[in-house]
């Protein structure tokens, strides 16, 4: 089942620790785990980042916005535990706990204050109410990263066949194959070429070449292009190619490469993430670091 907002996990969680004891996060991980049947594969599914397991987020920015709001308390490392103020909360009788509800408590609307950006209205159209603030943040990355990923490909489609045929290759050698561009790829892109446009060394040692094809196109690529790309590789002897294109390729073309095993395809929005993920045609504009308190600073021994 989908896991539930970070919100839903508030009053569970508040419930749980009505007997006034101190709970530890593990043992709350446990119990709201079970009370929403949520499978291994659920506990386990991580945020876009691969840093830490969404459902944890979700449950401990559920803690945060408790403690803020004076319901819970931190006894301990990794510990929460009810309030006087939590009681009477569960005491009212109420069924649920929301972000709304938790604006009547000053602390929490203090804390929401603080956490306020000039740009939060603006970005209230690409992120949720029901992520927590480290799922709202990734969430603002990939979207600036989807529109770098247009911006780019749009880029590119306004270049010379000659310029993109460098880039592909240049493209592929930031990925690591064979080197440097001066002694690992060449661009071929001449008459009479057999359909190849580039030729790069799989390793540094040179001892396979990949030949590349590139179609500045924004028609689709048709399976008759893998086709008559892979009779090219055989007049070459060359046994792995790459078809890079500015567009997409149809679905005959996808299951003709599949079929025939040695050929490569990368469309327009790949091509776009590769230069981005490799820093081909872009450059860093900003850098910013997401900091957490090292806990471990504050042990006592």
């Amino acid at each position: 089942m989908p896991i539930p907002s970070y919100q839903r996990f508030m009053y569970p969680l508040l419930e749980m620790a009505a007997d006034g004891e101190a709970h530890s996060m593990e043992e709350a991980y446990e119990v709201l785990a079970g009370k929403f049947n949520l499978s291994k594969e659920d506990r386990a599914e991580l945020l876009p980042s691969g840093g830490q397991s969404r459902y944890e987020n979700r449950v401990g920015w559920a803690r945060t916005y408790l403690t803020k709001a004076g319901l819970l308390e931190s006894p301990g490392r990794g510990q929460f535990k009810i309030t006087a103020e939590g009681r009477r909360v569960l005491q009212s009788g109420i069924t649920e706990l929301n972000n709304q509800y938790l604006m009547q408590f000053p602390g929490f609307v203090e804390f929401k204050r603080r956490g306020r950006t000039v740009d939060e209205t603006s970005s209230e159209e690409e992120v949720s109410n029901e992520t927590t603030p480290d799922e709202q943040l990734e969430q603002l990355h990939l979207v600036l990263r989807r529109q770098l990923a247009q911006e780019l490909l749009a880029r590119v489609k306004q270049c010379s066949p000659a310029f993109f045929e460098r880039l592909v290759v240049q493209l592929l050698v930031a990925m690591g194959y064979g080197g440097s561009v001066a002694d690992a790829g060449k661009a071929v892109g001449r008459s009479g070429d057999d359909g190849i446009d580039g030729i790069i060394k799989q390793d540094r040692l040179g001892l396979d070449n990949i030949y590349i094809q590139a179609k500045r196109w924004e028609r689709t690529v048709p399976s008759e292009v893998v086709r008559t790309f892979h009779g090219s590789l055989a007049l070459q002897r060359a046994s792995r190619g790459v078809i890079i294109t500015t567009s997409d390729f149809s679905s005959s073309a996808i299951e003709t490469a599949k079929a025939l095993g040695n050929i490569v395809l990368i469309d327009g929005n790949t091509l776009a993430d590769f230069m981005i993920e490799y820093n081909v045609g872009v450059t860093v504009a900003a850098r910013y670091e997401v900091k957490r308190v090292d806990r471990d600073f504050f042990e006592e021994s």
